[in-house]
């Protein structure tokens, strides 16, 4: 029974599972697409770790808002008979693509410090690569991540 020991089993593993990708993946999504936008520069990492903390807010709030939806959406694409590792990149690219969405404006807002209608504009053109930077960081490190603590606290 891999699923059981790798994923949360109460509240406190939930908080502990959301509180673990919700860090690694602010802590790299949020630089990586600033860096895209304006250039990787220290200057750069610096202004986005100041604006990380309120992100991260807006992250964990979103997480709670788009989980029911996410995992109706996640049904309904894969079968029952999916294995566990299927499951889980199924639902991590439901939770990536309603996620992405709403962050695409959001974390402009946030990283800018004002609401203009430029992330809505640019929409089109901005959401393919924050997905898929979101996508790859999500399934392939912080969703392993946090997998893996839950294992260390179910072993």
């Amino acid at each position: 029974m891999l699923f059981v020991k790798r994923l949360p089993q109460n509240f406190k593993e939930t908080l502990l599972f959301i509180a673990v990708i919700s860090i690694l993946s602010v802590n790299l999504i949020a630089p990586l697409i600033t860096g895209f936008e304006i250039g990787f520069s220290w200057q750069m990492w610096q202004a986005t770790l100041r604006v990380i903390p309120f992100i991260w807010v807006a992250v964990v709030v979103l997480v709670v808002l788009t989980q029911k939806p996410a995992e109706y959406l996640a049904s309904h694409l894969m079968a029952k008979t999916d294995s566990f590792q299927a499951q889980m990149l199924i639902t991590a690219l439901c939770n990536v693509f309603l996620m992405s969405i709403f962050l695409t404006a959001i974390g402009t807002w946030i990283g800018s410090g004002q609401v203009s209608m430029a992330p809505i504009t640019h929409f089109g053109a901005k959401w393919p690569r924050n997905f898929a930077l979101a996508f790859i960081v999500e399934a392939f490190i912080a969703q392993p991540i946090a997998r893996s603590v839950m294992q260390l606290i179910h072993h």
